[in-house]
């Protein structure tokens, strides 16, 4: 049982998001999106969830691109890290 905990904690899941909300104190919000196939039609259809992360240093703004990776439940809903801030938004 120990051997599989280690592989985890080797190994955990990364996704790339866009950041949707960054007004929790150190968290955000972001959405994933993917493509599914549909299973009659055939045709790809975007699929996205909303992941609450942790984001120590509050240097996410809304509309970057980042990183996160899975880690030990924070809080009832905080269960990702931030990684990395792939693309910082433009302001406008």
């Amino acid at each position: 049982m120990s051997e599989v905990r280690q592989e985890e904690q080797k190994n955990p899941r990364t996704v790339s998001g866009v950041v949707v909300s960054d007004k929790m104190e150190k968290g955000i919000t972001v959405k994933v999106e993917r493509r599914v196939k549909h299973p009659v039609y055939g045709k790809y259809v975007r699929k996205s969830s909303k992941i609450h992360a942790h984001d120590e240093t509050n240097d996410c703004k809304v509309g970057d691109t980042v990183t996160v990776v899975e880690c030990r439940p924070l809080s009832k809903t905080k269960t990702w890290t931030l990684k990395s801030v792939d693309v910082r938004a433009t302001e406008v």
